[in-house]
C-alpha cells in the first residue's frame, strides 16, 4: 500500500497575519534608525542637538515617539479589535505611514535605508491588501417581523 505525506496547510486568521505584518514592519522600523547611527556624523549630529535639519526638542521625539507607537500598538489591536472597526483601522494607518517611511529617505539616503523603506512600504501593502480583502461571513438579519 503507497501513501503519500503532504504538509497540512492550515489557514491562519487575518488579525493573526496583520499582527506578525505589524511586528515585522515595527522590528524593521527600529533596527533602520538603529543601523542609521552607524553612519559616519550621525552620533555627533545628536550630540549636537539636530536630527536631519530637524533640532531635537521634546515635541521632536514627542512626535518621534507617536509615529512609533503607530505600529507597536497596531500589533495588539489587530487582534483585539472586532474586524468592522479593525479592517478600516489597518487600512487608514498603514495608508497614512506610507509617505512618512518614504520622507525618512530625504535627505542623506544610504542603502540600507532604501532597502528598508522598500521592505517597510511592501509591508504596509500587505497589510492594506488584508485588510481590504478580508473575508466575510453572510448572515441572516432578524427583522423582527413574524411570520
Amino acid at each position: 500500500m503507497n501513501t503519500q505525506k503532504t504538509q497540512e496547510d492550515l489557514t491562519v486568521n487575518v488579525k493573526l497575519k496583520l499582527a506578525a505584518l505589524w511586528t515585522s514592519f515595527m522590528f524593521l522600523y527600529s533596527y533602520v534608525d538603529y543601523f542609521h547611527l552607524y553612519m559616519p556624523g550621525m552620533i555627533e549630529d545628536i550630540l549636537k542637538g539636530k536630527a536631519y535639519v530637524f533640532d531635537i526638542t521634546q515635541g521632536f521625539i514627542l512626535m518621534a515617539l507617536v509615529f512609533a507607537s503607530i505600529p507597536i500598538i497596531m500589533i495588539f489591536l489587530s487582534v483585539a479589535l472586532p474586524a468592522r472597526i479593525n479592517r478600516p483601522t489597518n487600512i487608514i494607518l498603514a495608508t497614512v505611514l506610507i509617505p512618512y517611511m518614504l520622507f525618512n529617505l530625504a535627505g542623506v539616503a544610504w542603502m540600507h535605508m532604501v532597502l528598508g523603506a522598500v521592505v517597510e512600504v511592501i509591508l504596509l501593502g500587505l497589510i492594506i491588501r488584508y485588510a481590504w480583502k478580508w473575508p466575510c461571513i453572510e448572515t441572516e438579519i432578524n427583522s423582527g417581523i413574524e411570520q
